[in-house]
């Protein structure tokens, strides 16, 4: 499963970043295919409502060569109140090996992975986390910097209510990042210290100390 960040080690995340170069490189192709999850098949399931990153698992699945059914929660039974459990055992009679499963409620995919025997990918849940779309943070600022080891990067914005932004916090405190967060007081959680990060409340110093 990837429920979170961190549920990863270092090691981890370095493969996963190492893998994508690989990937990377299919999209250049004319034909931007790849046999890697043939005879897969992959649902997403969206309990909120997302275009970008449904759209991109979507696009990943099939140049992955995965079978892919798309799940919408607003057009289902679950507005005739159908549980999360029933939904996914119902989509799970349909042999499916993998789910990515995006919820408004905090710990969700980690409440299914404990309840049905397939891999559970976290596409979001709540404010909680967003590991995808971190990994993916990481992997640019890779390309960019060439390292994140004692790398100088902050954070701006609502901090409180982004589920991206304890992801990042995670995974660049993991791979040696020094992270600041730059908002006003009411948009940083009261923890965020105990996370190895540092609050900037002037804008004009945070983007002078940051690479």
């Amino acid at each position: 499963n990837l429920l979170g960040i961190k549920d990863l080690t270092t090691e981890d995340i370095k493969a996963i970043l190492d893998t994508a170069v690989s990937f990377k490189e299919v999209l250049q192709r004319p034909i931007k295919k790849v046999p890697s999850l043939r005879e897969v098949t992959i649902a997403n399931v969206f309990f909120e409502n997302s275009t970008r990153t449904r759209l991109s698992f979507e696009l990943a699945q099939k140049r992955l060569s995965a079978d892919v059914i798309n799940f919408a929660a607003s057009s289902s039974s679950v507005k005739k109140g159908e549980t999360l459990l029933d939904t996914v055992n119902n989509i799970l009679a349909m042999k499916v090996d993998m789910i990515v499963m995006r919820h408004a409620s905090v710990g969700a995919p980690h409440f299914l992975a404990k309840k049905v025997p397939c891999i559970i990918i976290n596409a979001g849940d709540g404010t909680h986390e967003h590991p995808t779309q971190a990994l993916l943070d990481a992997f640019t600022i890779t390309e960019k910097l060439g390292y994140l080891k004692d790398k100088r990067i902050c954070i701006f914005g609502d901090i409180l209510h982004s589920r991206v932004a304890l992801s990042n916090i995670i995974l660049l405190r993991k791979m040696g990042a020094l992270v600041k967060v730059c908002g006003p007081l009411t948009l940083i959680p009261k923890y965020i210290t105990s996370l190895g990060v540092e609050v900037e409340l002037d804008v004009d110093k945070a983007l002078a100390w940051c690479e």
